[in-house]
C-alpha cells in the first residue's frame, strides 16, 4: 500500500509541475486519500522526531531560522520550503524527496503550520516539539477571534510530547499548557514595542505581571547588534536578520533548538544565528533595474506596526501595497489600529484596496503621492520617482505579485 500511495502520488506531482502548478498540494491530497497513515508513518520513523512552528505572525522565517540552525549542528532537516502548510501540502513536500522504497533521509521533521491547520496535522501526525510565537489578528474570515486561535494554538500545545516553546511576553500564549514548557521573552526596555492585539485596541500601556523566567530573552538590539540572555548568560550577535520582530522570533528559535539539542554549546548557536538571513518577502532586498528595493510583509496590525518600528526613517521613500484576496484576509479595517505617524510619507498607495490604504493615511496626516491599484504600472511609478533607496510594505498576495514583477515573471 505504501509503495503504491508513492508511486500515485509522484505521479499525480509529475503531471501537475509538467502542467505549470509545482507547488500543489493535489499529489499530497491523492496520498492522503489512498493511505491516511502514509504521513504518521513516513514522519514517525524520524530518528529526531517532528516539530511543528506555529502562530500568527513571523513562522517562515522562524521556520527557516530553526531549519538552518540544526542543519549547521549536523542534523539532516525536512521542512515544507512551498510553504504549503495544510497536512496534504506536506505530503507533497514529502513526496519531492521520499524514495519508492519508503526510505526518507532525514533525522528531522521542522513543519510551519497555521493555526487550524497545525490542529489537524496533530490529529494525524504525532509532533514532538512545537514553537507558539503568538496570537494576533489576521485572516479573521479563515479562523475566527483571537481567543478560538488561542484555543487551536493550545490543542498543538497539549498535544507536543517533549518541549512546547511558548512567548512568554504575548499573554494569550503565555497562558497555554503543556506536557513541558519553555518561554522565550523581551527584557522589560523592550516590551513596549511589542504591542499584543489587546493594546493596539486600547492604546494603553501593558499591564505588567510576573512572568515566567524565560530560557532565552532578547536583551536589547543596537541596530544590528543584538543581545541575548541564554540560562542567565548573556551572548552579543552580529545579526543579518532585519527587523526588531525577526531578531524576537530568533529568541524563540534559539530556545527550541537549545530543547532539541541540549547539549550545543550557546556561543556556537548565537554564532551560527549571525549567518542566517530572513524568509523572502521578509525583508528581503531585490534589485529592480539599478535600484534596490526592500520588500517587507504586512498582514495584521502587529506585524505592521513591528515593520514600522524597524523600517520606517526618513532615509528612504515608501509604497504600501494592500490586497484583500482570500489569502490576504477579506476584512482590511485592522489598518485603522496601525500607527503610520513614523512614515514621513508615502510615494505610492497601490493593490486592491490603494484608496483605502490612502484614506487611513490621510487620517494620520500621512501625504500620499500617488494612489494606483495596478501593482506592475504603482511599481514603475514608485521606481522613478527619486533616485533615493525604497521599501515596499506589502500583504501576502501583494508581495507575490511584486516579487514576479521584479523578477521579470510578470510582464510591465
Amino acid at each position: 500500500m505504501e509503495k503504491f500511495s508513492i508511486i500515485l502520488g509522484k505521479t499525480v506531482q509529475k503531471i501537475t509541475k509538467l502542467r505549470g502548478n509545482g507547488g500543489s498540494a493535489l499529489p499530497g491530497l491523492v496520498v492522503e486519500r489512498s493511505n491516511p497513515q502514509f504521513l504518521k508513518k513516513t514522519l514517525g520513523r524520524l530518528p529526531r522526531g517532528v516539530v511543528v512552528i506555529s502562530g500568527t505572525n513571523g513562522k517562515t522565517t522562524t521556520t527557516k531560522i530553526v531549519s538552518e540552525l540544526l542543519e549547521k549542528q549536523g542534523l539532516k532537516v525536512f521542512t515544507n520550503k512551498s510553504g504549503s502548510n495544510f497536512v496534504r501540502g506536506v505530503i507533497s513536500a514529502i513526496l519531492g524527496d521520499i524514495k519508492l522504497n519508503g526510505s526518507f533521509d532525514y533525522d528531522i521533521a521542522v513543519l510551519e503550520l497555521d493555526e487550524a491547520h497545525a490542529v489537524k496535522f496533530c490529529e494525524v501526525c504525532p509532533i514532538d516539539y512545537s514553537l507558539i510565537l503568538n496570537v494576533q489578528r489576521d485572516q479573521l474570515d479563515r479562523f475566527g477571534e483571537i481567543d478560538h486561535t488561542a484555543e487551536l494554538l493550545q490543542k498543538v500545545a497539549k498535544q507536543t510530547r517533549q518541549t512546547c516553546v511558548l512567548n512568554r511576553e504575548d499573554p494569550r500564549v503565555q497562558k497555554l499548557t503543556a506536557k513541558n514548557t519553555v518561554f522565550f521573552g523581551l527584557s522589560s526596555k523592550l516590551q513596549d514595542a511589542f504591542p499584543s492585539d489587546d493594546d493596539l485596541l486600547s492604546k494603553t500601556s501593558k499591564n505588567k505581571t510576573k512572568a515566567p523566567t524565560a530560557t532565552v530573552c532578547l536583551q536589547s538590539l543596537d541596530g544590528q547588534t543584538a543581545v541575548y540572555k541564554i540560562n542567565q548568560k548573556d551572548y552579543r550577535c552580529q545579526l543579518a536578520l532585519k527587523g526588531i520582530y525577526n531578531a524576537f522570533n530568533a529568541a524563540g528559535a534559539l530556545a527550541l533548538c537549545h530543547s532539541i539539542l541540549p547539549k550545543a554549546p550557546a556561543s556556537t548557536l548565537i554564532e551560527q544565528l549571525g549567518g542566517i538571513t530572513s524568509a523572502f518577502g521578509r525583508g528581503e532586498s531585490l534589485h529592480f533595474g539599478d535600484q534596490t528595493i526592500e520588500l517587507l510583509l504586512v498582514k495584521n496590525p502587529s506585524a505592521f506596526q513591528l515593520s514600522l518600528t524597524s523600517f520606517a526613517d526618513k532615509d528612504h521613500d515608501y509604497m504600501i501595497a494592500i490586497n484583500d484576496k482570500v489569502a490576504d484576509g477579506r476584512d482590511v479595517s485592522w489598518l485603522w489600529n496601525v500607527d503610520f505617524l513614523r512614515l514621513p510619507r508615502v510615494k505610492v498607495a497601490s493593490g486592491s484596496r490603494a484608496t483605502d490604504m490612502a484614506l487611513r493615511l490621510k487620517y494620520d496626516e500621512i501625504d500620499v503621492d500617488t494612489v494606483e491599484e495596478d501593482l506592475a504600472t504603482a511599481l514603475k511609478i514608485f521606481s522613478a520617482s527619486s533616485d533615493r533607496p525604497k521599501r515596499i510594505f506589502a500583504t501576502y498576495t501583494a508581495m507575490l505579485e511584486i516579487r514576479k514583477i521584479i523578477s521579470g515573471k510578470s510582464i510591465l
